[in-house]
């Protein structure tokens, strides 16, 4: 037994996936940053051919899909971001007595898990919300989402970007192995609209908006109708600046735009493609030869969702030709990139039509870099 196998009679016993109503198509995305591009290239034709200033690339519905894989995302607000005067989402801020967007978000995705793990509240011990990004620095969305809900225990925020699901399971996991919970509530609420440039061709087309939440306890309560043993964990980080964000009250400090150049997201998407397909196919089939079976053996791979490419080479690494959408599900092209939530729902769509002892593994992976993975069993309760 490798070392870092955990002890068994954990499992996933519900998941819930709150999705935004407004969703944006590729084609609606490029009319509204060609209409901007325009008017940025015409309004600064003499600084663009002098060379002080670069034009404003175009971009194509195509461009973005085979770029890709992503087809359409969905957002909180629609109309901000086609707005070629605006191009960003516009979300009014509430009083310190109104629950917060994010933590709004989060309530919902938990009442459905929650409902799926027929469990109630009381049940819960603990909450832990982990996101890309956060809302605020305290007091911790979590607590918000834990006094909604009237949870009594304790609760926490984590961020390791879209790792931060499948880190936030296992430290749930810790903590019922501890013995310091029994039943954990996870949510990923990803408000991922606020931090994207809708004015850069590269990235403008990556990110939506989502909220999911899962509920892990002992499966000596469990009582749900569908649950998954959590067979092992395996977290990995690298330090890497080819994904970053500098988004950062310290900008006050530096007397800088605290969203200016270079403060929102950005990548160098080669190198992440090139370094992270690899370490992330190494990953998995390591933890799954450690838990003593072979990739092959894993009736479905929840992947990270982020670009279609890399989950096609990552799969195709893992399980050669058997690499088909039924083993490896594809939910980007209507989600498109959810930060850590994509894994998550992913099984939550992909999931419920596999038989009792069918295996899967849970997996994201982003800047840092970082992985995280759980391997599950179907089992009967």
């Amino acid at each position: 037994m490798s070392e870092f196998q955990m002890p068994r009679g954990i499992v996933i016993s519900g998941t819930g996936l709150w999705t935004p109503p407004d969703a944006i198509s590729n084609e609606e995305l490029v009319q509204a940053l060609n209409t901007f591009a325009e008017k940025y290239n015409r309004e600064n034709a003499d600084a663009i051919e002098s060379g002080e200033l670069q034009a404003k690339p175009y971009s194509s519905a195509e461009f973005i899909e085979k770029a890709s894989g992503i087809k359409s995302r969905y957002v909180i607000s629609k109309e901000g971001i086609l707005d070629p005067e605006r191009m960003r989402p516009y979300l009014p801020e509430r009083a310190d007595d109104e629950l917060c967007l994010q933590a709004e978000m989060g309530l919902k995705a938990a009442k459905l898990a929650l409902e799926k793990a027929n469990k109630k509240p009381e049940d819960i011990d603990a909450v832990i919300v982990g996101a890309s990004y956060l809302q605020r620095a305290y007091p911790a969305i979590a607590i918000e989402i834990q006094g909604a809900l009237g949870i009594d225990g304790f609760a926490f925020d984590m961020e390791v970007a879209c790792s931060s699901a499948t880190f936030a399971l296992q430290r749930a996991v810790d903590a019922i192995s501890s013995g310091s919970a029994k039943a954990v509530l996870v949510i990923n609420p990803e408000l991922a609209s606020p931090q994207v440039d809708f004015t850069d061709r590269d990235s403008h087309f990556i990110f939506g908006d989502v909220a999911v939440a899962t509920v892990v306890e002992r499966r000596d309560t469990c009582n749900a109708d569908n649950a998954w043993e959590i067979l092992g964990t395996k977290a990995k980080t690298v330090f890497s600046n080819n994904i970053r964000s500098n988004v950062s009250y310290t900008s006050r400090a530096a007397d800088v735009d605290p969203f200016g150049e270079g403060k929102l997201f950005r990548q160098n998407g080669r190198k992440v493609f090139k370094e992270v397909c690899p370490m992330a196919a190494a990953h998995l089939e390591s933890q799954v030869q450690e838990l003593g079976f072979e990739p092959n053996a894993v009736d479905r791979w929840w992947l990270h969702q982020a670009n279609i490419n890399m989950n096609l080479l990552i799969a195709k690494k893992l399980i050669g030709d058997d690499a088909t959408p039924e083993r490896a599900p594809i939910v980007l092209d209507e989600y498109a990139n959810t930060g850590c939530a994509g894994s998550v729902i992913a099984f939550n769509l992909n999931s419920d039509d596999l038989p009792v002892g069918s295996k899967g593994v849970i997996c994201s992976f982003g800047a840092g870099y970082s992985i995280g993975s759980l391997a599950l069993e179907k089992i009967t309760v």
